[in-house]
């Protein structure tokens, strides 16, 4: 996280160090980006960089943390689902909107799978974790899995249909939408409900 001296820089000097850090990281890689070069780009002296940042993992933490906070806006809270048609087009319309951010926002687009990578808990897997609660609320997602287990699966699928939708985006202008795709995979992996098994309420 940014040294308290960074936060008490006004917000457009902070937010114009992050952009010249994300435009770097975005187009040289998360590994690849120099820290030198972009504190030199972003008009902060080498003085001034270590009374802000801890350093370049510091700095490329505290841009991945924008980049997955815009990604759950785009996403939106998960909210509960009526039944099984509200529950898909709810999911259909995250999705879309997911796809429309980064469609928008390139840097975004190509920092996302390392700012999902690094987002080992919290409010990234939140999302996915009332995901799969309503799913089984709903019966629609099976009970037997440890709850943990499946919401990390479902999280691990749908980030690699997306490295897999993004490649294919950069490699044909018009390759078509993998919902179809990864509606196969997730009803796969959730399993349809064993017959008589109620929708687990509890959750």
């Amino acid at each position: 996280m940014p040294l308290p001296r960074f936060d008490r820089l006004p917000a457009e000097r902070r937010e114009h160090i992050l952009g010249v850090a994300r435009r770097h990281f975005a187009e040289h890689g998360a590994e690849g980006a120099s820290y030198n070069k972009i504190i030199e780009a972003a008009g902060v002296s080498k003085t001034a960089a270590y009374h802000y940042f801890d350093g370049r993992e510091d700095l490329l933490t505290a841009v991945l943390d924008g980049v997955l906070d815009r990604l759950l806006d785009a996403l939106g809270p998960w909210e509960p689902a009526r039944d099984e048609g509200d529950f898909e087009s709810r999911f259909a319309a995250g999705a879309t909107a997911l796809g429309a951010h980064l469609g928008g926002h390139p840097e975004d687009l190509a920092l996302a799978d390392a700012a999902i990578g690094r987002a080992s808990g919290g409010p990234w897997l939140d999302w996915f974790g009332a995901l799969v609660a309503d799913g089984r609320r709903l019966g629609l997602i099976r009970t037997d899995v440890d709850p943990s287990l499946m919401v990390a699966a479902t999280a691990a699928v749908i980030r690699a249909a997306d490295a897999w939708a993004l490649a294919r985006r950069a490699t044909a202008p018009d390759p078509g939408g993998p919902s179809g795709q990864l509606w196969t995979l997730l009803r796969g992996l959730w399993g349809a409900a064993p017959t008589g098994q109620e929708p687990d309420h509890a959750l």
